[in-house]
């Protein structure tokens, strides 16, 4: 008789904050900074799965992930883009602080959903944890984190548009909708 695989907790129905709604959130990260893989976690047979593998020269920019026991309105996890000093590994949990959002839409065959990419920062990182929102970072980095996300998309034949970058409060407001909706 087989047995039931206990050994990893399905980390989308952890809780989205560490202990003070107000202050950290729990990011589980899927893809590693730096990876030219692009991984995600299979909550059917509860193990992080490589999806996709990007070309020659392009990479994540920043470790990226999910919010637990959130919903956005792709119907996944609220997507995360974790800002620290060295790539952590998939599965890992970073507690981090919102400093914002890239707002956007992803269209993919003729069909429009909102697509928003939080921007949080690690508590551990000795390099970004002094940034309170998006506007502190230099404007260069957020446009690239912007591009990266439409040649992203432009991969597999959708299209990606940011519409706005916003801070602290209005991602805290996405988190709040995306709770509701998990």
């Amino acid at each position: 008789m087989a047995k039931k695989n206990k050994a990893l907790a399905d980390p989308t129905k952890l809780l989205p904050f560490d202990k003070d709604e107000n202050e950290l959130v729990q990011v589980i990260i899927e893809t590693p900074k730096g990876s030219r893989n692009k991984f995600a976690f299979d909550k059917d047979q509860k193990v992080f799965e490589l999806k996709k593998v990007l070309p020659a020269g392009m990479e994540f920019p920043y470790d990226f992930g999910f919010i637990p026991s959130t919903r956005a309105d792709d119907g996944d996890p609220l997507d995360v883009l974790v800002l620290m000093d060295e790539p952590a590994f998939p599965g890992c949990l970073v507690r981090g602080r919102l400093i914002g959002a890239i707002e956007g839409e992803q269209t993919e065959d003729g069909k429009t959903e909102r697509n928003d990419r939080l921007v949080a920062v690690s508590e551990l990182s000795h390099v970004y944890r002094q940034m309170k929102s998006v506007s502190d970072l230099p404007s260069n980095l957020v446009k690239e984190l912007e591009q990266f996300f439409e040649n992203y998309n432009k991969l597999d034949d959708k299209k990606f548009r940011v519409l706005d970058c916003v801070g602290p409060a209005a991602a805290r407001k996405l988190l709040k909708q995306a709770r509701k909706a998990a």
